[in-house]
């Protein structure tokens, strides 16, 4: 792993004991989380739902590490303002998620954002090629969306090398995060594939508190 690339954690709070949400934010910031990942899902676009604007405000004052906050929902752009004024520091979505994918990115960025696009298994990696430039972040899904606790998809180490490739060309600072299956040996693999952010909900929150720290400075040795 080049020293000019470390690795960033983004531990899920879909994983954490939601009882205990605030304090489970806090705690995971204070072992040394880079990010704090926010699924959000709407039972249409992904099988699932999950955390609302409200709850993302209400987390806002346990950390003051950036909320990466993952928008599994269709339509998006109505839901953008709301999440940015929530607390969100990037925003990411699906280009299936909407029928502007440069639209919603400018409305991200005009909200004082980062916007990040998200490739699913089955989304093609040229998706990310117009709009490369305006991007802060591409997150590719190592497990189709809308559930945790999912088997990492081997396939999806291609995607992650040519994205690579295609950040480094493009001479920007943007961040490649992987999301889906991340362990010990799939940290491994998305790292020397090149991504340099992991999302990980179990391997981060397994153990309870006093084993955050170690989760998570085990997943960025990779």
């Amino acid at each position: 792993m080049p020293a000019s690339r470390p690795v960033k954690i983004a531990p899920s709070i879909l994983s954490s004991d939601f009882a205990r949400l605030g304090e489970e934010v806090a705690a995971i910031d204070r072992a040394g989380g880079d990010y704090i990942h926010v699924d959000v899902m709407d039972g249409h676009f992904v099988p699932n739902i999950t955390l609302g604007p409200m709850i993302v405000k209400a987390l806002r004052r346990f950390s003051a590490k950036p909320f990466d906050v993952h928008l599994m929902i269709s339509p998006v752009d109505p839901y953008v303002p709301a999440y940015a004024e929530a607390g969100a520091d990037i925003i990411s979505f699906h280009p299936e998620a909407g029928p502007h994918v440069h639209r919603t990115i400018q409305l991200i960025r005009s909200l004082g954002k980062k916007p990040g696009l998200v490739l699913n298994p089955a989304t093609p990696v040229a998706v990310v090629d117009p709009v490369i430039e305006d991007l802060d972040l591409i997150l590719v899904m190592s497990v189709n969306p809308g559930f945790g606790g999912q088997a990492f998809i081997a396939s999806q180490l291609r995607k992650i090398e040519a994205l690579r490739k295609r950040i480094d060309a493009s001479g920007r600072q943007i961040d490649l995060e992987v999301d889906g299956g991340i362990n010990l040996e799939t940290a491994r693999q998305a790292i020397a594939a090149g991504a340099d952010v992991l999302v990980a909900g179990t391997a981060s929150f397994q153990g309870g508190p006093q084993h955050y720290a170690e989760n998570i400075r085990r997943l960025r040795q990779g």
